[in-house]
């Protein structure tokens, strides 16, 4: 395969897009379906957010993320959290260094291009904390020195949704820093037989594709895709009926949303939808791009009442409901005579 052109500044969007179909479709040789997960992934990386991935064992979580940085290039670092992790073990701490009677610091494996923490609802509290800076700031203090993550960073977090044992559930405010929360699911019928055809022999093995340099160049590329202000008004709409669904002729939701999202769901809507645009070969979005990427950006920023847990409710039905009922803009086009 022939190696990807470095001046990807000079490329079309549509240039783009195929050299974006071409990652996706270099991790789908190795991933059998799980399209919507694998497809989110490099919308978060167009969208410089971080990702949580959330599904039971043995959904090819890890082995998706591994062959997104196999494709996508730059350095990769698995954490598996336990909890007995401090917060040292993962961003680095102080050595003395007796031959040079000073302190040396040992950067920690979070200084990759590609972080993933594996099970990071296990890690303790202070754990937790301390990814904080490096998703929200992208650096690390240690000794009273800054460092800085390389460019481009990204963490993607797993988790088991039915484990309840030894874990601890992340706070709204961890929950926040992701850009999105994917579910997988189970793989269907055929894609479980097309996993044994193709995992029971020798697995294939994914070709790089991109590299950092042309990361930043598409990231550059997805942040000046035009949103119209139409589009954009639709966003912060979505957003407020999160917190006020009364207002959106949703009553029925003023007992079931206790807390409505933040004002980064509003960024991470435009970000995302930027990201899916470019992918489909767009140099605008469109409202069908915020309706595909709004609930993995909204579901989790909101917290549901009490009443609602108990009934069962799942977040997502609120946000797939919201999107339903709030009208989308609609674009009028010119009869050309």
């Amino acid at each position: 395969m022939t190696n990807p052109p470095t001046q990807v500044s000079k490329q079309s969007t549509q240039d783009a897009s195929q050299l974006l179909a071409e990652a996706i479709s270099q991790v789908q040789r190795v991933i059998v379906g799980q399209e919507h997960m694998v497809e989110q992934l490099m919308v978060a990386l167009l969208a410089k957010g971080h990702c949580l991935l959330e599904g039971v064992p043995g959904t090819a979580k890890t082995l998706a993320v591994r062959s997104f940085a196999t494709v996508v290039g730059g350095d990769f670092a698995r954490i598996q959290f336990t909890p007995d992790l401090v917060p040292s073990d993962i961003v680095g701490t102080r050595i003395y260094s007796a031959s040079k009677e000073k302190f040396d610091i040992q950067l920690g494996p979070v200084f990759v291009n590609f972080v993933l923490a594996d099970e990071i609802n296990r890690a303790p509290a202070k754990v937790q904390s301390a990814m904080l800076e490096i998703m929200a700031e992208k650096q690390v203090s240690i000794g009273g020195r800054t460092y800085p993550a390389p460019d481009p960073f990204i963490v993607i977090a797993t988790q088991n949704p039915v484990e309840s044992e030894g874990v601890y559930p992340l706070p709204e405010a961890q929950r926040d820093r992701f850009l999105l929360k994917v579910d997988v699911d189970y793989p269907r019928g055929n894609e479980e037989f097309e996993i044994l055809r193709r995992m029971s022999v020798k697995a294939p093995e994914p070709n790089p594709v991109l590299d950092p340099e042309i990361v930043r160049t598409l990231q550059d590329q997805a942040s000046a895709i035009f949103v119209h202000n139409l589009v954009a008004e639709y966003i912060v709409r979505l957003v407020l009926a999160t917190r006020r669904p009364s207002d959106f002729n949703m009553p029925d939701l003023a007992n079931v949303i206790s807390i409505g999202c933040s004002s980064r769901a509003t960024l991470g809507l435009v970000a995302a939808a930027r990201a899916l645009a470019l992918i489909h070969g767009r140099d605008y979005v469109l409202p069908t791009d915020v309706q595909a990427v709004a609930v993995d950006v909204m579901a989790h920023r909101i917290l549901l009442s009490f009443d609602a847990v108990a009934d069962n409710v799942a977040p997502a039905q609120v946000i797939e409901r919201i999107v339903a009922m709030v009208p989308s803009p609609t674009p009028v086009w010119n009869s050309q005579d």
